[in-house]
């Protein structure tokens, strides 16, 4: 059994008499970003919680994220919030409100309400101040604002933009990456093909002024700009980070942006073209915003298989040699490990031939890259006999999946890339079947990286999407905010349009009790995956998740949501990204389950924290609630 002792060296630790932001550094036990770090690793050094003791981890304290009753139409998703500690106090977003609380007992220690819209329920960002300016917390409004707090009294801090407020023409719902003096926001812009652009910005910490913007859809005489026939670039919204993160090199100034798909998401005749920097990760000068490099993951998008995780940065031993990568993912099944300086690949990415589809005026690549090794993680192709059937599930279950093959006049499928085939209104309905399907194989929960030995967990989902691509039809609302554009064609099924129709069939008990809306192809339906970044190879996966409404002999199913892991030092990866609300910890070099509990909810990303009492703590959000477990 893995175990290591870490020499911990002696950080300083922010206190009243804060240290100029050159010399001050964040205390070991402290998660002051997003996913830990500007590497965006979501690993922590804390060993105390380890492998030989996991399974004593008891609930320390809980926390309600917002009050009994309030309801915000479709903004209140509490259970996407990861926060975040620095010297003894955790920063949220709860509900309405931004809050700090005591990280040891949960007690708060003061709150915020202002007069925006509900704060992102994502979390938010600190930055460390200096010899003049106190520490702030940063975070951004569903109504195109950001705000800045005093992070000491919860007031708003009156040079930053009118009296604390800045007000964007584009909003952000994700966290600002902070690196030095400047912050980074991507872009939410819906997914109309014609709107606001999803161009990145850098503002000034102090101030909000603007200082560069990147254009992620690229403009004549811009690098890329080629790859936008018949002028489709011209008002181009998405394309975009949408990513509730971006990562950063501080030794190479180097901010790493994952660009999402060109909208409209299923259709792309009006931009024919690879659509540079769709399904992109592009690497640019983090104070001048200047491009150095750029991978596209996907050609000329039509699957939403869009990039929604900042990218990993770590060490490899390569041939001898220690390499600096990146890893990209988009929500498809590909992990693409690449030289974080250059944005080569490491072992090697071949152009295949895909195979096109019958859409009217639509565009297709004829090649889409795959990456040579990791092998896929998740399914990425269907043949009939892949169908559940009763000793899978349930005989009801079986049936209800067979009748919706029936109903979609069958399913075609070749392999990665199936093409949307094109229905007629008042012909025979034929769906094309597409794995992973919209939501991914892995999404936004993203990577965690154990950087002594370079392994990369990561939490799949086998989820389809099924349909074909149709005239649209006056009145029906195609969803993602397309319903308004002028866009010709759309994506529907035969359970109606919208983005997210899956191969997918409401499972009911003797009784008529709907048990659950289960995948129709057979398990496993979600895993726990580890790959080793020095060897492109799966160091082992694990079948993550039950399904609860199966008989015990079947619960083993696997299953997945948005959420991803976090690793430590202890030799542990801590796990609730499955739809069972249970959260886990394995055994970070075996894979070995060690330790579980029920959270009442599906989790997001976990983190894990010192306490001023010294002791090591992990803190999950699940529902309404944020669940804090420690050693007894």
């Amino acid at each position: 059994m893995r175990f290591r002792w870490f020499s911990i060296l002696v950080a300083g630790v922010l206190c009243a008499s804060f240290a100029p932001a050159s010399r001050a550094q964040y205390a070991v036990g402290d998660w002051p970003m997003y996913r830990h770090n500007l590497a965006g690793d979501g690993f922590s050094a804390l060993e105390q919680i380890n492998t030989h003791n996991v399974a004593n981890l008891k609930e320390a304290w809980t926390y309600q994220l917002a009050p009994r009753g309030f309801f915000n139409a479709r903004l209140l998703e509490s259970d996407e919030v990861t926060p975040i500690v620095v010297n003894g106090v955790m920063y949220l977003p709860a509900g309405p409100k931004v809050v700090a609380v005591d990280a040891d007992t949960g007690k708060e220690v003061w709150s915020y309400a202002g007069k925006s819209l509900q704060p992102s329920t994502r979390g938010v960002a600190y930055w460390r101040g200096d010899g003049h300016d106190p520490p702030r917390i940063i975070f951004t409004t569903f109504d195109k604002k950001i705000e800045e707090l005093d992070a000491a009294t919860g007031k708003l801090v009156p040079s930053f933009g009118d009296s604390g407020v800045v007000t964007l023409d584009v909003g952000y719902v994700g966290v600002p990456t902070v690196f030095g003096d400047i912050m980074y926001l991507g872009a939410t812009v819906g997914e109309l093909p014609i709107g606001p652009p999803g161009d990145t910005r850098a503002l000034d910490i102090r101030t909000g002024k603007i200082l560069w913007v990147f254009h992620t859809v690229p403009r004549p005489g811009e690098v890329g700009h080629a790859t936008w026939l018949n002028d489709g670039w011209k008002g181009r919204s998405g394309t975009n980070v949408w990513s509730w993160y971006m990562t950063v090199d501080p030794k190479t100034d180097t901010l790493y942006m994952p660009v999402g798909g060109s909208s409209p998401n299923y259709y792309g005749g009006d931009r024919p073209g690879n659509d540079l920097f769709g399904n992109s990760l592009v690497a640019v000068n983090a104070k001048t915003g200047k491009l150095k490099w750029y991978f596209q993951t996907i050609h000329h998008g039509l699957w939403d298989q869009d990039m929604p995780t900042g990218p990993a940065l770590f060490t490899i031993d390569r041939d001898g040699r220690k390499v600096p990568v990146v890893i990209a993912m988009n929500k498809s099944a590909w992990m693409f490990i690449l030289n974080s300086k250059n944005g080569k690949s490491i072992f090697g990415v071949k152009e295949r031939p895909v195979a096109k589809g019958d859409v009217p005026g639509e565009w297709y690549s004829p090649t889409q890259p795959f990456p040579l090794k990791p092998p896929p993680l998740a399914r990425v192709s269907y043949e009939s006999p892949d169908i559940v059937t009763a000793e899978d599930t349930t005989p009801a279950h079986a049936a209800a999946c067979r009748a919706l093959v029936e109903k979609s006049g069958g399913f075609h499928n070749a392999g990665p890339f199936t093409a949307w085939l094109y229905h007629e209104e008042g012909t025979p309905v034929h769906s094309s079947i597409q794995f992973p399907g919209g939501t991914g194989g892995s999404n936004w929960g993203g990577v965690a990286v154990d950087p002594t030995d370079a392994y990369v967990f990561v939490h799949i989902h086998n989820n389809a999407l099924i349909g074909w691509i149709e005239k649209k039809k006056p009145g029906l609302n195609y969803g993602r905010g397309t319903e308004g554009s002028t866009q010709p064609y759309d994506r529907a099924s035969i359970v109606g349009p919208g983005p997210y129709a899956g191969f997918s069939a409401i499972a009911k008990d003797a009784d008529g009790k709907v048990l659950g809306n289960w995948p129709c192809q057979k398990p496993p339906w979600g895993k726990l995956i580890a790959v080793n970044a020095n060897t492109g190879e799966i160091a082992w996966s694990d079948v993550a998740g039950i399904t609860k409404g199966l008989p015990p002999d079947k619960r083993h199913t696997g299953n997945g949501s948005s959420a991803g892991p976090i690793a430590t030092a202890g030799g542990l990866v801590f796990d609730g990204a499955t739809t069972d609300g249970m959260f886990r910890a394995y055994d970070s070099h075996t894979g070995k389950m060690l330790w579980v509990t029920d959270l009442g909810g599906n989790g997001n990303d976990p983190m894990s924290y010192e306490g001023r009492d010294g002791k090591q703590y992990v803190a999950i959000t699940a529902g309404n609630m944020l669940h804090v477990f420690a050693l007894p």
